[in-house]
């Protein structure tokens, strides 16, 4: 049954699903409705948000081994149920005005369904796509920032028409049916499985397909180096792109004079380049590889945030802003495959899970750290020199992480002389 799947097929599924809980960066949009419809002060709202967050990393990082176990439309299915039902009890939460009801559906079932439904066709992608894993990562990573491009404008007018609750109602119906409708379709390849074609070898007589550095698992995975050395490139990589959303409006109307329209434009035009970088930047890495990829990333960004606190050219700072973006978004986008380049796919989920509780706590670190430093300083720049300082620090894991490859590859070389 399988071998009838057609794999771009199943990426359009996994966009399917990327592209509903990818909705929960859409959830400004429901801020200030939400206050004035009962009534409850905006840090109480923002953190149904940051629960939404924070046990994204967690069920990412605890239910990894289920899409391993369960497969990926079980586990796919389950998470599109988590997600829609926080979305309706939120909706139900804000009729009979129960915050804690409120946080609990939307912050801890909806950021659990939502941590679900991130990795479990991402991990399955990378198996159907050995020959171009950046490529087809980056298009279901990239459902998920469009998620919000998408949504905001709907949720905003339904907000008008129909009200909150029922905004939330018709939403999280819409997400389930979505979300069920790729769940439906996404399978593991057949075991031995290869696009047609990939036997073959090229004129160069390299093989078409590179072979995966190692075979682990989840636990053999965390106890090595360049787990720990992927996890605070991802950690930092998340760390600067948030800071950067988190005060995106402010910021460019403190240190360039933009409008508050302006400023808003300008954010919009980041979701893009969000959304863009994850194709763009993964599919880079398919040729030039992920380790420099990611140097590439921390490069560009260690300049971005050194030129931003100098520039007074309107253009320059948003075009340095958009820059950023698409290092962030790219970031998302070539983790699975990193991931099965160095470790194989073997429990890719449950991998990729461990490692995204660097999205958990680098979604905690960086706001609060931009807004404390703000606060005290009255100033955005000391937060633009600490993150260049961890900046450097990544570029320099980066490229330990590069060596560190390379010397498991000339060992295993060695190996094979010796055993021939």
């Amino acid at each position: 049954m399988n071998k009838k799947k057609n794999r771009w097929l199943i990426a359009l599924s996994a966009v399917a699903i990327h592209l509903s809980i990818g909705s929960a960066y859409a959830y400004s949009v429901y801020s200030n409705p939400i206050g004035q419809t009962v009534g409850w002060k905006s840090t109480q709202v923002t953190l149904a948000f940051t629960l939404a967050i924070a046990f994204l990393g967690i069920s990412a990082a605890t239910l990894g081994r289920l899409v391993e176990k369960k497969g990926p439309r079980t586990s796919a299915t389950i998470a599109a149920i988590l997600f829609s039902l926080g979305q309706v009890g939120a909706g139900f939460a804000v009729s009979i005005q129960s915050l804690p009801l409120f946080l609990f559906m939307y912050g801890v079932i909806g950021g659990i369904g939502l941590g679900l439904g991130y990795i479990s066709p991402v991990s399955t992608l990378v198996k159907w796509f050995p020959d171009r894993r950046g490529l087809a990562t980056g298009i279901a990573v990239f459902g998920f920032g469009a998620g919000a491009l998408v949504t905001s404008p709907i949720a905003a007018r339904l907000i008008e028409s129909v009200g909150v609750t029922n905004t939330f109602y018709i939403l999280g119906t819409t997400y389930l049916l979505l979300m069920l409708a790729g769940a439906s379709y996404i399978v593991r390849p057949p075991k031995g499985w290869l696009p047609k074609g990939s036997n073959e070898i090229k004129e160069n007589g390299r093989n078409a397909l590179k072979e995966d550095l190692s075979q682990l698992t989840a636990n053999e995975a965390v106890k090595t180096k360049r787990f720990w050395m992927l996890w605070t490139m991802i950690f930092i990589n998340i760390s600067s792109g948030i800071m950067i959303i988190s005060v995106a409006s402010p910021l460019s109307q403190e240190m360039v004079g933009l409008s508050v329209a302006s400023a808003a434009s300008m954010v919009g035009l980041m979701g893009i380049f969000n959304g863009g970088g994850r194709i763009g930047w993964s599919s880079v890495s398919d040729y030039i590889g992920r380790p420099t990829v990611f140097s590439i990333f921390f490069v560009i960004q260690i300049i971005a945030f050194l030129t931003l606190p100098i520039v007074s050219n309107v253009i320059l700072f948003q075009l340095l802003i958009f820059l950023i973006m698409t290092t962030y978004g790219g970031g998302f986008a070539a983790l699975p495959a990193f991931i099965g380049d160095i470790f194989g796919t073997k429990e890719l989920g449950a991998i990729h899970g461990y490692i995204l509780t660097a999205w958990s706590l680098a979604g905690v670190v960086g706001p609060i750290a931009v807004s404390y430093i703000h606060e005290a300083t009255g100033s955005y720049t000391p937060a633009f020199f600490l993150i260049t300082i961890m900046l450097i620090i990544a570029l320099i894991v980066s490229v330990m992480i590069k060596l560190d490859i390379k010397r498991i590859k000339k060992n295993q070389a060695n190996k094979f002389l010796k055993a021939v």
